[in-house]
């Protein structure tokens, strides 16, 4: 009771003569508890509220890159996406071929319509990667930084990386796969189309199948979507993480990576190389799951398989390994820019937004 009242009648000067002011000082001075000469206990200072706050923030800024990357993704690569799924659905039936190869097939559509001809479904894959890739990139980045904890070490680890893109690619193919239904049965319409389903626009397609075959029918293709994302996913960033820290570890050795104005450059240049080659990998480790997927949704038999392996089956009896392989010139073709657009908007969004990247 003295120590509280004692001081202050005798001033400041004499806090020093009593034990626990002393013990309060030095606890103070150490910077850990805020103490007030009023209370007899210390009181902790919260550190988790503003790391908490920090981290809330970093996370939404990677669903913001992610969805620039989206956006990016589809105005460089829905053209050639068009012309990839024209293929799978028109050339590997039992009617044989019905496009020479990609460019016959591109020829046809600007012919037949346009330039609008290779944007059709464009609306719901804005929708959907948008949203897709705001989650695939934020997802991957939170899940990567928990499995890596506080290490330091940056170097990729794949005991880190694949289970975080697997995961990530996992859980956009619940939105992928009613998104790119409406897609597919947008993109193989035309003139020369054997089926007598029309639709004015994809949320025309996305009423009209809800109509006909129920909310079963707009999931049509999730199980090959799911592969497909899950595997897909696991070497695109595999390759990804390894391309990026290979390439600045070489160029940055370098003397004129020192040069401020070369940074900029630099790094866009390393941004489109390793988005480009990991999205060609991608489509090679994943594009007969990809045709199984885009046979199952373009099918409005609701009788039909939707196992994708079997599907993939009766494709290789039909069409052979070239078949499985259907549309593997676009798409390649359109893994390269497409991708390398994402990644560069993904690196840039996260550096305008502050997040920092090792």
């Amino acid at each position: 009771r003295n120590e509280k009242t004692l001081p202050k009648l005798l001033g400041d000067s004499a806090l020093s003569l009593f034990p626990l002011e002393r013990r309060r000082r030095r606890r103070r001075a150490a910077g850990n508890l805020h103490c007030s000469p009023l209370r007899r206990f210390p009181i902790q200072r919260c550190k988790f509220t503003c790391r908490g706050m920090a981290g809330l923030g970093d996370a939404a800024k990677e669903y913001i890159a992610g969805s620039a990357a989206g956006v990016a993704q589809v105005v460089v690569g829905h053209p050639f996406d068009t012309v990839k799924v024209k293929l799978q659905a028109h050339n590997t039936t039992a009617h044989g071929k019905v496009y020479k190869n990609a460019f016959h097939c591109t020829s046809r559509i600007l012919v037949d319509e346009g330039i609008r001809g290779l944007y059709k479904g464009a609306s719901s894959s804005f929708i959907g990667i948008a949203l897709e890739s705001s989650l695939f990139f934020g997802t991957y980045a939170q899940a990567k930084q928990l499995l890596q904890g506080k290490s330091e070490d940056y170097k990729p680890r794949l005991k880190v990386i694949i289970p975080s893109a697997a995961c990530s690619g996992a859980l956009i193919s619940c939105i992928l796969a009613p998104t790119e239904l409406t897609k597919c049965r947008m993109q193989v319409q035309g003139k020369d189309v054997m089926y007598a389903t029309q639709y004015s626009s994809p949320l025309d397609c996305a009423v009209k199948t809800l109509q006909r075959e129920g909310v079963r029918g707009i999931f049509r293709g999730g199980l090959a979507t799911l592969y497909r994302e899950a595997i897909g996913n696991a070497v695109f960033f595999c390759t990804y993480e390894y391309s990026r820290y290979w390439m600045h570890n070489y160029i940055d050795s370098r003397q004129f990576s020192s040069n401020s104005g070369l940074v900029v450059a630099k790094d866009i240049g390393i941004g489109i190389m390793s988005g480009g080659l990991s999205g060609m990998a991608f489509w090679t480790a994943t594009l007969p799951m990809d045709v199984a997927k885009t046979i199952i949704q373009t099918d409005h038999n609701p009788q039909s398989s939707r196992n994708p392996f079997r599907v993939l089956n009766m494709v290789y009896r039909r069409a052979g390994l070239a078949g499985c392989y259907a549309g593997l010139g676009p798409t390649l073709a359109r893994a390269f820019p497409a991708n390398a657009a994402a990644i560069v908007a993904w690196e840039y969004s996260a550096k305008i937004l502050g997040i920092r990247r090792e």
